[in-house]
């Protein structure tokens, strides 16, 4: 008689090996198709130091662009709400920040300051995601123009880039001023061009009447380090304001038109103001002129310091650790002053521009700025023992610190171009 149970276990027995094999190739395919997705968006050698490092807001669903459906939604008026996700970065993960603005190395002991994000009123403002900005840049290049403030925002930009992929250093000169960056993996180029008053400048003095410089400026005529090479990017990004309460000899068709705090007999005493909204109505001219330059033009707006209980050379500091409401402040002063000029500028020259196809955009971060006083180094950007002219710093920003959100405002901005640009899904959607 013949068991079946006996003639079944024989052919399970059989069957074992099989079952076995393609469980082990399942589980080798499971395993490598992680693997693949890991080394597309990250350096080999990267893996070991920043995987740990990948903030729980990346998702995979995150890598296609999504754009919200209110395109009229005004991302520069709104508020610091609580952001427990934050920072992106540390300064132990990132390279790329200036000694100044490390706040952490040199002993700044509240963290609380990197736990906001800027919420607009009417919508929602995605974090920064390096995929999609690396994406959209893909064969593209982009350059900072302005002060030390502008080369902040560069330095944060790398920062939270730097989750994704490192450049290489592709500097054409020596100067650390004007500095190159690739991200060889995007064919991706970033640039710098350090020029703080943005037009045409010669130091007059070195010391000036109060030690900071004394500088001749040439109102209508631009700045030819950044003027004859701005033509070969495809964005440029313009800040600029600090450097305009400096001691000044303004010139307009090469003639002495007066100065700002020069002391000069005989030489009239200007406002910042009237120097500044020249200086930008020079710059946004020269674009407008220019034949050749076919790329997207940033005015990112002015961002003010935060100096309280006297000015930088008396006394002043920034000692606040939460943000502003918008009921604690207002825009007044020469932040104003400054501010409006470059709107009442950018519209003047968009508007020209439209006629000659030049494309213009206001990268408005004034007033999210204005409510971050807690956001400066203070004392913090050197060791406290170290002799240096900017003691306590509310100019410049902590990185990481408030001024990642311009990144935030900066592909928000992008996305919305990639959109109006294509009438078909943009190809950085199918990458």
């Amino acid at each position: 008689m013949e068991f079946s149970c006996g003639k079944n276990t024989n052919n399970v027995a059989q069957r074992t090996p099989k079952i076995f094999i393609l469980l082990a190739i399942t589980l080798i395919i499971l395993g490598i198709i992680p693997l693949h997705h890991t080394f597309k968006w990250y350096h080999a050698t990267n893996l070991a130091n920043h995987e740990s490092e990948k903030s729980s807001t990346y998702h995979v669903e995150d890598m296609e662009i999504k754009i919200m459906d209110d395109e009229t939604c005004d991302i520069s008026t709104g508020e610091w709400i609580p952001n427990p996700d934050g920072p992106y970065y540390t300064n132990t993960t990132c390279w790329a920040i200036h000694e100044h603005q490390n706040c952490m190395k040199y002993g700044r002991p509240d963290t609380g300051f990197l736990k906001w994000r800027w919420k607009p009123k009417e919508c929602e403002l995605p974090i920064f995601n390096p995929y999609q900005f690396l994406d959209m840049m893909r064969n593209k290049s982009l350059a900072f123009v302005g002060d030390s403030v502008g080369r902040n925002q560069m330095q944060s930009l790398m920062c939270l880039l730097s989750r994704a992929v490192y450049p290489i250093d592709a500097s054409i000169s020596p100067d650390e001023n004007f500095k190159r960056w690739k991200y060889v993996d995007y064919n991706f180029t970033l640039a710098t061009y350090w020029s703080p008053f943005l037009i045409k400048m010669k130091e007059a003095n070195a010391d000036g009447p109060t030690n900071t410089g004394l500088f001749n400026l040439y109102l209508d005529e631009a700045d030819e380090k950044w003027a004859n090479q701005i033509e070969e990017f495809d964005y440029v990004i313009f800040n600029g304001g600090h450097w305009f309460s400096r001691c000044s000899v303004y010139y307009e068709n090469n003639q002495l038109v007066g100065c700002r705090y020069c002391g000069l007999p005989n030489v009239t005493d200007l406002p910042s103001a009237y120097g500044y909204q020249r200086a930008i109505r020079t710059v946004l001219r020269t674009i407008n002129n220019s034949e050749n330059f076919k790329g997207m033009i940033f005015l990112r707006t002015f961002a003010p310091s935060h100096f309280e209980g006297g000015e930088w050379n008396n006394g002043g500091n920034c000692v606040r650790r939460r943000p502003f409401t918008n009921n604690e402040t207002s825009l007044e002063g020469l932040n104003l002053e400054l501010y409006t000029i470059q709107v009442e500028e950018f519209k003047a020259a968009e508007n020209e521009g439209k006629k000659k196809g030049k494309r213009f955009r206001l990268l408005d971060t004034t007033q999210a700025m204005l409510l971050r006083p807690d956001g400066h180094p203070s004392k913090y950007g050197h060791w406290q023992n170290e002799n240096v002219v900017l003691y306590n710093d509310c100019v410049h920003w902590c990185l990481p610190g408030p001024i990642d959100s311009w990144s935030d405002f900066l592909l928000h901005m992008l996305k919305f171009e990639g959109r109006g640009s294509h009438e078909e899904k943009p190809q950085f959607m199918n990458q």
